[in-house]
């Protein structure tokens, strides 16, 4: 049975595997995958479908992907489908006014095919002070406020690749929930953003989880004995066994894919916390010295 968990304050009920919905608005002709082709189309329904058949209720998505296809495909899959489903999406900031931020959720919505959405986030990579400032104070941020007055909005967001330049927003609480990079070769959140953002009750999604094939990359050039396989259940299971990850958005392609990465998120037990990996030399030195010194006398 695939685990849940309550995402933070918002107070929803999530399956901890969500579907992320890049894929459905990218194009991967090595692979054989286009979701602009009919046939692509009705593999991507079908794989929207196979998720919620295996107990995933978080989908992820965004205008931006594929402009607007995968919202389309997702709007379409969920159609008669959305009860239950936690649906999250994305508007632009950047150049953008409150009264443009009102009309790019509108417009989600109607490729959606719903007339409310859970999650809207500020769709950020590398946040600058400027944009910051322009969120919070040039009417975006009060754009989605009064939207979700309307009930066309229930909870509000932002999404950051450079976890450190999004801490101004963490710290305006004013946001119910981030989707953060994080992962097994990029693990800068773990340093500040996760612990704040837990600290702060907000619910805490991934995106990346997978390295985005980075780490499969690298170790064809320096490491081609390692199985593709084998980098692909490490990367997943990092991040499963860190505690205040409640949410991993995963692309997935295929049907097949999707029930692979479900049956392993519910057979997977962790047994050691990733939050509590040592990220300095000298806790690294310590935490050797008292695994080698093993229980002392009388202890």
């Amino acid at each position: 049975m695939l685990p849940t968990v309550i995402f933070g304050k918002t107070g929803l009920k999530v399956s901890r595997l969500a579907l992320g919905g890049y894929p459905f608005g990218g194009v991967n002709r090595a692979r054989g995958w286009d979701p602009f082709t009919p046939e692509g189309r009705r593999t991507a329904i079908a794989t929207v479908h196979a998720a919620l058949e295996c107990g995933i209720n978080y989908i992820d998505t965004a205008p931006g992907y594929g402009d607007g296809n995968s919202e389309s495909i997702i709007g379409e899959a969920l159609d008669g489908r959305r009860s239950g489903v936690v649906l999250a999406t994305k508007v632009r900031y950047q150049g953008q006014t409150g009264a443009d931020v009102t009309a790019g959720v509108e417009e989600s919505l109607k490729r959606l095919r719903t007339d409310m959405v859970d999650i809207v986030q500020f769709h950020g990579g590398r946040f600058e002070q400027a944009e910051i400032d322009h969120i919070l104070n040039d009417g975006l941020l009060d754009a989605l406020f009064a939207l979700r007055e309307k009930g066309r909005v229930r909870f509000i967001g932002f999404t950051v690749e450079e976890p450190w330049s999004g801490r101004p927003l963490l710290h305006s609480g004013k946001f119910d929930m981030v989707q953060v990079c994080y992962n097994f070769i990029y693990q800068n959140a773990a340093l500040h953003v996760l612990n704040e953002a837990k600290n702060a009750s907000m619910g805490i999604a991934v995106m990346r989880p997978l390295t985005s094939g980075i780490m499969q990359f690298i170790a064809r050039h320096i490491a081609p004995q390692w199985r593709e396989s084998d980098i692909y259940d490490t990367a997943l299971k990092f991040v499963l066994a860190d505690s205040r990850v409640q949410v991993i958005n995963v692309g997935m392609r295929w049907p097949e894919e999707v029930r692979k990465n479900a049956e392993m998120v519910s057979s997977f037990r962790p047994s050691f916390d990733m939050a509590d990996v040592p990220r300095m030399t000298v806790e690294v030195y310590k935490r050797d010295d008292e695994v080698s010194a093993g229980p002392q006398d009388g202890m």
